[in-house]
Protein backbone atom coordinates (compact mmCIF):
# COMPACT_ATOMS: atom_id res chain seq x y z
CA UNK A 1 0.00 0.00 0.00
CA UNK A 2 1.58 3.37 -1.04
CA UNK A 3 1.87 5.86 1.68
CA UNK A 4 -0.77 8.08 2.40
CA UNK A 5 0.66 12.15 1.87
CA UNK A 6 1.05 12.76 5.51
CA UNK A 7 3.42 10.01 5.61
CA UNK A 8 5.76 10.85 2.86
CA UNK A 9 9.02 11.62 4.46
CA UNK A 10 10.39 15.26 4.04
CA UNK A 11 13.50 15.10 5.84
CA UNK A 12 16.13 12.84 7.40
CA UNK A 13 18.39 14.64 9.96
CA UNK A 14 21.09 12.66 11.88
CA UNK A 15 18.74 9.86 13.40
CA UNK A 16 15.33 11.55 12.90
CA UNK A 17 13.27 11.23 9.94
CA UNK A 18 10.61 13.53 9.42
CA UNK A 19 7.27 13.67 7.58
CA UNK A 20 5.26 15.69 6.34
CA UNK A 21 2.88 15.86 9.07
CA UNK A 22 5.10 16.78 10.93
CA UNK A 23 5.08 20.58 9.38
CA UNK A 24 0.89 20.20 9.88
CA UNK A 25 1.68 19.86 13.83
CA UNK A 26 3.83 22.82 13.56
CA UNK A 27 1.97 24.87 11.56
CA UNK A 28 -1.11 24.33 13.91
CA UNK A 29 -1.95 24.83 17.56
CA UNK A 30 -1.10 21.22 17.99
CA UNK A 31 0.60 19.05 20.61
CA UNK A 32 4.42 18.19 19.56
CA UNK A 33 5.26 14.74 19.01
CA UNK A 34 8.23 13.15 19.94
CA UNK A 35 9.79 13.24 16.07
CA UNK A 36 9.85 17.11 16.25
CA UNK A 37 11.07 16.77 19.95
CA UNK A 38 14.11 14.57 18.94
CA UNK A 39 14.66 17.08 15.81
CA UNK A 40 15.36 19.78 17.86
CA UNK A 41 17.41 18.84 20.66
CA UNK A 42 19.70 16.80 18.07
CA UNK A 43 20.03 20.08 16.23
CA UNK A 44 19.96 21.75 19.44
CA UNK A 45 23.73 18.90 20.08
CA UNK A 46 24.88 20.61 16.47
CA UNK A 47 25.43 23.99 17.99
CA UNK A 48 26.23 22.62 21.30
CA UNK A 49 29.05 20.22 20.15
CA UNK A 50 30.56 19.88 23.54
CA UNK A 51 31.10 16.22 24.68
CA UNK A 52 30.11 17.13 27.84
CA UNK A 53 26.58 17.77 27.12
CA UNK A 54 24.09 14.72 26.70
CA UNK A 55 20.48 15.69 24.51
CA UNK A 56 18.86 12.46 25.45
CA UNK A 57 15.44 12.02 22.85
CA UNK A 58 12.35 11.28 24.48
CA UNK A 59 11.97 7.47 23.22
CA UNK A 60 15.68 6.90 25.60
CA UNK A 61 14.41 9.11 28.36
CA UNK A 62 10.94 7.18 28.12
CA UNK A 63 13.12 3.71 28.24
CA UNK A 64 15.21 4.61 31.15
CA UNK A 65 12.31 5.68 32.86
CA UNK A 66 10.03 2.92 32.54
CA UNK A 67 12.66 -0.05 32.21
CA UNK A 68 11.12 -3.05 34.24
CA UNK A 69 14.60 -4.84 34.38
CA UNK A 70 17.39 -2.94 36.46
CA UNK A 71 20.28 -5.11 35.02
CA UNK A 72 18.97 -4.46 31.22
CA UNK A 73 18.98 -1.23 32.04
CA UNK A 74 22.52 -1.45 33.26
CA UNK A 75 23.45 -2.58 29.99
CA UNK A 76 21.35 -0.22 28.55
CA UNK A 77 22.62 2.54 29.66
CA UNK A 78 26.79 2.25 29.26
CA UNK A 79 26.76 3.44 25.73
CA UNK A 80 25.46 7.00 26.65
CA UNK A 81 28.18 7.32 29.35
CA UNK A 82 26.53 10.07 31.16
CA UNK A 83 28.76 9.78 33.83
CA UNK A 84 30.92 11.72 31.69
CA UNK A 85 28.42 14.52 30.99
CA UNK A 86 28.27 17.58 32.89
CA UNK A 87 24.68 18.47 31.53
CA UNK A 88 22.28 15.96 30.98
CA UNK A 89 18.67 17.21 28.81
CA UNK A 90 16.21 14.46 29.32
CA UNK A 91 12.54 15.04 28.09
CA UNK A 92 9.93 13.97 30.30
CA UNK A 93 6.27 12.41 28.98
CA UNK A 94 3.80 11.19 30.89
CA UNK A 95 2.54 8.03 29.04
CA UNK A 96 3.02 5.05 31.52
CA UNK A 97 2.64 2.37 28.81
CA UNK A 98 5.52 0.91 27.33
CA UNK A 99 3.28 -0.74 24.63
CA UNK A 100 2.02 2.57 23.67
CA UNK A 101 4.07 4.22 20.82
CA UNK A 102 3.88 8.41 21.28
CA UNK A 103 1.54 8.26 23.58
CA UNK A 104 1.21 10.93 26.82
CA UNK A 105 -0.29 14.02 27.20
CA UNK A 106 1.69 16.30 28.83
CA UNK A 107 6.13 17.30 27.86
CA UNK A 108 8.24 18.68 30.79
CA UNK A 109 12.10 18.99 31.02
CA UNK A 110 14.89 17.47 33.49
CA UNK A 111 17.90 18.59 33.60
CA UNK A 112 21.01 17.38 35.53
CA UNK A 113 23.80 19.87 36.34
CA UNK A 114 27.12 17.59 37.33
CA UNK A 115 28.44 20.86 39.17
CA UNK A 116 25.29 21.44 41.42
CA UNK A 117 25.00 17.12 41.38
CA UNK A 118 21.13 18.10 40.82
CA UNK A 119 18.41 17.89 38.87
CA UNK A 120 15.86 20.74 38.02
CA UNK A 121 12.53 20.08 36.48
CA UNK A 122 11.13 22.65 34.46
CA UNK A 123 7.41 22.21 33.89
CA UNK A 124 5.25 24.57 31.89
CA UNK A 125 1.74 22.95 33.15
CA UNK A 126 1.21 23.98 36.52
CA UNK A 127 4.28 20.54 37.65
CA UNK A 128 1.60 18.48 36.17
CA UNK A 129 4.44 15.89 35.23
CA UNK A 130 6.08 16.25 38.64
CA UNK A 131 5.55 12.34 39.30
CA UNK A 132 7.01 11.14 36.24
CA UNK A 133 10.01 13.53 36.35
CA UNK A 134 10.85 12.22 39.89
CA UNK A 135 10.72 8.72 38.37
CA UNK A 136 12.86 9.58 35.81
CA UNK A 137 15.39 11.10 38.16
CA UNK A 138 15.15 8.08 40.45
CA UNK A 139 16.02 5.77 37.40
CA UNK A 140 18.58 7.74 35.71
CA UNK A 141 20.55 9.67 39.00
CA UNK A 142 22.58 6.56 39.84
CA UNK A 143 24.14 6.66 36.06
CA UNK A 144 25.33 10.33 36.51
CA UNK A 145 26.54 10.46 40.09
CA UNK A 146 26.69 8.18 42.79
CA UNK A 147 22.61 8.18 43.11
CA UNK A 148 23.00 10.98 46.12
CA UNK A 149 21.67 13.54 43.30
CA UNK A 150 19.66 16.08 44.61
CA UNK A 151 16.35 16.75 43.20
CA UNK A 152 14.78 20.24 42.50
CA UNK A 153 11.19 21.55 41.04
CA UNK A 154 11.51 25.16 39.66
CA UNK A 155 7.91 25.99 40.17
CA UNK A 156 8.75 29.31 38.93
CA UNK A 157 9.00 28.09 35.32
CA UNK A 158 7.65 30.07 32.81
CA UNK A 159 4.12 28.76 32.32
CA UNK A 160 2.20 28.32 29.02
CA UNK A 161 -0.98 29.85 27.96
CA UNK A 162 -2.67 26.93 26.53
CA UNK A 163 -3.18 23.15 26.58
CA UNK A 164 -0.90 21.89 23.86
CA UNK A 165 2.75 24.13 23.63
CA UNK A 166 4.08 21.92 26.45
CA UNK A 167 6.56 20.47 24.10
CA UNK A 168 6.84 23.55 22.54
CA UNK A 169 8.33 24.74 26.07
CA UNK A 170 10.28 21.58 26.76
CA UNK A 171 12.42 22.30 23.82
CA UNK A 172 12.71 26.20 24.47
CA UNK A 173 14.17 25.25 27.73
CA UNK A 174 16.35 23.22 26.09
CA UNK A 175 17.37 26.37 24.46
CA UNK A 176 18.09 28.25 26.69
CA UNK A 177 20.07 25.95 29.26
CA UNK A 178 22.14 24.58 26.26
CA UNK A 179 23.01 28.37 25.73
CA UNK A 180 23.91 29.42 29.08
CA UNK A 181 25.98 26.69 29.37
CA UNK A 182 27.44 26.40 26.44
CA UNK A 183 28.37 30.45 27.14
CA UNK A 184 30.00 29.84 30.68
CA UNK A 185 26.96 30.57 32.21
CA UNK A 186 26.39 31.93 35.85
CA UNK A 187 28.16 29.67 38.39
CA UNK A 188 26.15 30.69 41.25
CA UNK A 189 24.41 27.40 42.23
CA UNK A 190 21.14 28.78 43.51
CA UNK A 191 21.00 31.12 40.38
CA UNK A 192 22.31 28.35 37.80
CA UNK A 193 20.41 29.06 34.44
CA UNK A 194 16.67 29.79 36.05
CA UNK A 195 17.10 33.74 35.86
CA UNK A 196 17.68 33.08 32.20
CA UNK A 197 14.91 30.51 31.65
CA UNK A 198 12.31 33.23 34.15
CA UNK A 199 13.80 35.76 31.46
CA UNK A 200 13.65 34.93 27.67
CA UNK A 201 11.89 31.00 27.28
CA UNK A 202 8.23 33.14 27.68
CA UNK A 203 9.81 34.68 24.32
CA UNK A 204 11.70 31.72 22.80
CA UNK A 205 8.47 30.18 22.98
CA UNK A 206 6.21 32.29 21.55
CA UNK A 207 8.85 32.10 18.68
CA UNK A 208 9.68 28.31 18.32
CA UNK A 209 7.26 26.79 16.19
CA UNK A 210 8.27 29.00 13.34
CA UNK A 211 12.04 28.94 13.83
CA UNK A 212 11.40 24.79 13.71
CA UNK A 213 9.58 25.24 10.81
CA UNK A 214 11.99 27.73 9.04
CA UNK A 215 14.97 25.01 9.98
CA UNK A 216 13.24 22.30 8.39
CA UNK A 217 12.46 23.75 5.22
CA UNK A 218 16.13 25.37 5.05
CA UNK A 219 17.49 21.80 5.76
CA UNK A 220 15.20 20.47 3.11
CA UNK A 221 16.46 22.84 0.96
CA UNK A 222 20.35 22.60 0.73
CA UNK A 223 19.73 18.78 0.76
CA UNK A 224 17.72 18.88 -2.32
CA UNK A 225 20.23 21.43 -3.91
CA UNK A 226 22.82 18.51 -3.17
CA UNK A 227 21.55 15.78 -4.37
Amino acid sequence: MANTWGDDKILSYNDVVLRRSDLDILNGPNFLNDRIIEFYLSYLSTLHTSPTISLIPPSIAFWISNCPDPESLKDFMKPLRLLDSELVILPVNDNLNVELAEGGLHWSLLVYYKEANSFFHHDSFMGSNRWNARQLYRAVSPFVSDGDAAYRECSDSPQQKNGYDCGVYLLANAQVICKWFSSGGVKNRDELWLGDVKETVPDVANHLREEILGLIKRLMSEKSVSK
